[in-house]
């Protein structure tokens, strides 16, 4: 996946809409941020995505390289990932995921997504 892509997914879920947030492209549901878009740094696309704490854990288990730290924001589910270590699917349900945690209960239920 690239930004492009991970862009394209946000956009194609329920109510998501792109904002800037500090000179990135973020996309939010109902003004709430799921996922942003860090600047392409040393070759590498990044994606910061809203997880459950527990999600963000398994992955630093089970791919600690792919987890980038965000220094300051490093806590809660606060997660930055190098889009190029991600299987595309794998990181296509965590951007998923991502959106379902900041959705209104009521529109998760509603779309299925």
């Amino acid at each position: 996946m690239t930004h492009d892509d991970i862009r394209a997914l946000a956009l194609s879920l329920p109510e998501a809409r792109e904002h800037p947030h500090f000179d990135r492209p973020s996309f939010r549901v109902r003004g709430k941020i799921f996922v942003t878009l860090p600047p392409v740094t040393e070759g590498r696309e990044l994606v910061v995505l809203r997880l459950p704490v527990l999600v963000k854990e398994a992955l630093r288990e089970t791919d600690p390289d792919a987890v980038v730290s965000l220094g300051n924001w490093d806590r809660g589910g606060w997660t930055q990932l190098d889009i190029g270590r991600m299987d595309g699917a794998v990181l296509a349900d965590l951007v998923k995921l991502a959106w379902r945690g900041v959705a209104p209960k009521t529109l998760v239920a509603g779309e299925g997504a």
